[in-house]
């Protein structure tokens, strides 16, 4: 009896907090890294290779449905103040530089300035600005802003993932379909949404179902499906993708930012394809340990990785004219026999170290967010697992540690323009 009743008083002993998903947590660097080759090298064909803003979509609505376990009003205060306060010190810095150029905003633009702290419609900036002459090119601010398209998108889907996710849960393939069919509409030219609510509209409905995949994803609805009819729709909806792209090219020719339908398409099957396979990795396999910091870093930082590498690109063009004046730099054969192609390999080795200084300057906010301490640099070194008899109560992980400020930051159908090419309509 004694020995009963004191069994009945110990604790049974709790399993430990599920842990990241490094399978999830490399998708999320291979996107930022494509990010920043895109906008460096501007190819298009990255566009197909690699659809990163289909994927960051993707894994943040997987994450997000996980979270929504829990009361829906919390997760949503929580997603939004780790997007506001990095956009806050972005638009703080920034704002500050328009200012002592001399910009101020027009009729109607204090007003819009709101966005800056609220991200439901685009923030007002210039266009042009200053002189080419000067240490700035003149379209700098359009650059700069060109990332903003993405924390408003995923802004709206954060704010609309409560009835979301119950639509979903009720009709799964009526809501995961809705998306396509809306970018259909909107994003042929068949129904036309002026201004930034257009754009806005055209941005949710293309990214739409790749974050309804991230819920199917996460109830385990994709595993339950079989591998021949997932392999059957991805690669029918990338090959309707890749159709409708061949008869529809943009102002870029091949690229997908500017063909929203297709850009749907094809990062749907894409990202159909990626989660359908989804090993749950706690670590990362042998061929790849070796980057267990890396990616690391990247999700710890991948809102401000997201933001802050556009100003890196920015500040790497005087850097590197400045290095054109060194006669031995400038003539060489190198150089002189494939100069657009040279410089940007140079600027793509320049934007590392300018964006490495920017995390330690301005990633502090994403701790904050989050309410961790505040660090100079994140902790880079891969967590080792602990024997599931040393995990207590008391030192259980606190909630929600598994997701990061970004939830997938890259960063999409208008990704900004380099120096090294004419400025595209701000998206």
């Amino acid at each position: 009896m004694t020995r009963h009743r004191a069994a009945a008083r110990t604790p049974a002993p709790q399993s430990p907090a599920p842990g990241r998903d490094r399978y999830l947590d490399l998708l999320r660097a291979v996107a930022l890294l494509r990010v920043v080759v895109y906008h460096t090298f501007n190819w298009a064909w990255l566009t197909f290779l690699f659809p990163s803003m289909g994927v960051m979509f993707a894994l943040a609505g997987s994450l997000m449905a996980r979270s929504l376990g829990r009361p829906a009003l919390g997760v949503v205060r929580s997603r939004v103040r780790r997007l506001l306060l990095p956009l806050w010190l972005y638009g703080a810095v920034l704002l500050t530089a328009l200012y002592v150029q001399g910009w101020r905003p027009g009729p109607g633009g204090w007003l819009r300035l709101a966005c800056w702290l609220f991200p439901v419609g685009s923030p007002p900036y210039p266009e042009n600005i200053g002189g080419d002459g000067g240490l700035l090119e003149s379209g700098w601010a359009v650059e700069a802003a060109g990332p903003l398209w993405y924390l408003r998108a995923y802004l709206w889907f954060v704010l609309l993932s409560p009835l979301l996710l119950r639509a979903f849960r009720r009709l799964p393939r009526v809501t995961l379909a809705a998306p396509l069919a809306l970018t259909a509409v909107v994003g042929t030219g068949v129904v036309r949404i002026p201004g930034e609510a257009g754009e806005a509209v055209v941005d949710f409905a293309v990214y739409g179902s790749c974050w309804l995949l991230g819920f199917a994803h996460h109830d385990g609805l994709l595993r339950r499906l079989p591998a021949w009819a997932v392999a059957l729709t991805a690669v029918s909806a990338t090959g309707a993708g890749f159709w409708w792209a061949s008869g529809h090219l943009g102002e870029d020719g091949w690229d997908l930012n500017g063909i929203p339908f297709a850009q749907a398409l094809w990062s749907f099957g894409f990202c159909l394809a990626l989660l359908r396979v989804s090993p749950s990795w706690e670590r990362l396999p042998r061929p790849v340990t070796r980057l267990e910091r890396t990616v690391t870093l990247a999700n710890s930082r991948a809102v401000t990785l997201y933001l802050w590498h556009q100003p890196a690109l920015i500040a790497a063009v005087p850097l590197l004219d400045l290095l054109w004046r060194i006669p031995l730099v400038s003539d060489s054969a190198w150089l002189s026999d494939a100069a657009e192609s040279s410089y940007a390999v140079l600027m793509f080795l320049a934007v590392w170290p300018l964006a490495a200084l920017l995390i330690a300057a301005f990633g502090w906010a994403e701790d904050v967010a989050a309410r961790r301490r505040p660090r100079l640099w994140p902790r880079t070194a891969p967590r080792t697992r602990r024997p599931a008899h040393e995990v207590t109560a008391a030192a259980a992980p606190e909630a929600d540690t598994s997701t990061t400020a970004a939830d997938g930051a890259e960063t999409g159908p208008a990704e900004p323009p380099t120096a090294l090419t004419a400025p595209r309509a701000p998206r």
